[in-house]
């Protein structure tokens, strides 16, 4: 085989067995790189550059002549890529003789891994287990990765579904099945949630009056829809972060999160009472309500109660239920003393 031929084999065996190889000459410069060093360099072939302009050495501290790199042959080097992404290089060097053997006299192979930085390479180079050779614990660590991550997110969209089935499950349970509104069960876990943010609110009580002449007179299925048609205007009257819970047959709670005014509260209860007593159709008849309210806001009291604010509003109510129903009341300390 001539000269020729031995430096091809040469090198095709380096290829396959360190695709991560370079081979340089006495003054440094690459004659051969692997095919994988190669993908490092996408844009320019590494191919009689010097290598230290593409590589810098960063231990053992060394100088930048070949002479000098030649002499850490068999020693663990440490490299870092020049240009972005700065990729960390680990590597060891075989000196090549001056004279006779193969690959350039005076020169060198270098061979290189990216050790830790492996992940960060595949991902910056787009490289392939086809890019390592066949024995390099890389292309284990990269399964073992890869399967890792598919078990992760595997995992991750597991507990997505459990996540929503459970969110699922606690809205069915704190939803009123007839109106769609929130049921008792959410009113305590509203105010702690009111409580640990500290934000002022208003609390409403309503009551729907002449309901039950409704149910006596047309039947519980008249009923049912005033309560769902109800529960609709009631929504279409209050803000998306205003939360309506149905307490009780034609009860309600309302609770107005970061509202402070009081001339405000009574804009929203008289705008309440007056969609409510609109006629509702039910076939061929007409259903008439309307509605009392009692209200209290946090930002009178020193210390914030809940439960005080809704013996409050209770007594706010019935105060509008005397002064002859289809009206409102704002709670003051005086309603105490009549």
């Amino acid at each position: 085989m001539t000269e020729q031929g031995n430096e091809f084999a040469f090198y095709t065996v380096l290829d396959t067995l360190c695709p991560m190889h370079v081979v340089l000459n006495d003054t440094g410069h690459v004659v051969h790189a692997g095919p994988t060093f190669a993908k490092v360099f996408p844009d320019a072939p590494p191919q009689g550059r010097r290598f230290l302009e593409l590589l810098e050495l960063k231990r053992p501290k060394l100088g930048q002549s070949m002479a000098e790199l030649r002499r850490a042959a068999g020693g663990k080097l440490h490299f870092r890529l020049r240009a972005e992404p700065r990729t960390d290089f680990k590597g060891v060097l075989v000196a090549l003789p001056k004279a006779g053997g193969l690959g350039p006299g005076g020169g060198a192979i270098v061979n290189l891994s990216f050790g830790i930085s492996v992940m960060e390479a595949v991902r910056d180079f787009a490289l392939t287990s086809a890019d390592f050779a066949a024995t390099d614990l890389a292309i284990e660590m990269l399964y073992l990765i890869e399967a890792k991550s598919a078990a992760m997110e595997a995992s991750r969209k597991l507990n997505l579904r459990l996540q929503g089935a459970k969110i699922a499950a606690e809205e069915q349970a704190f939803t009123d099945t007839l109106t769609g509104l929130k049921n008792r069960r959410a009113l305590q876990p509203v105010l702690d949630r009111l409580m640990e943010s500290e934000r002022d609110f208003v609390l409403m009580n309503l009551d729907l009056d002449y309901f039950k002449s409704v149910n006596d007179r047309l039947g519980h299925a008249a009923g049912d829809h005033v309560l769902q048609r109800v529960a609709r205007r009631m929504v279409s009257e209050t803000r998306g972060e205003d939360t309506i819970i149905r307490t009780g047959g034609d009860e309600f709670v309302l609770i107005f999160a970061g509202l402070t005014d009081r001339h405000r509260v009574a804009e929203i209860a008289g705008r309440l009472i007056a969609r409510l007593e609109r006629p509702i159709a039910f076939g061929d008849e007409e259903c008439r309500v309307s509605a009392s309210i009692g209200a209290s806001l946090s930002r009178d009291y020193a210390r914030i109660d809940p439960e005080q604010m809704m013996k409050d509003a209770d007594l706010a109510l019935y105060a509008a239920k005397d002064q002859g129903r289809g009206r409102h009341v704002i709670y003051d300390p005086a309603l105490r003393m009549t």
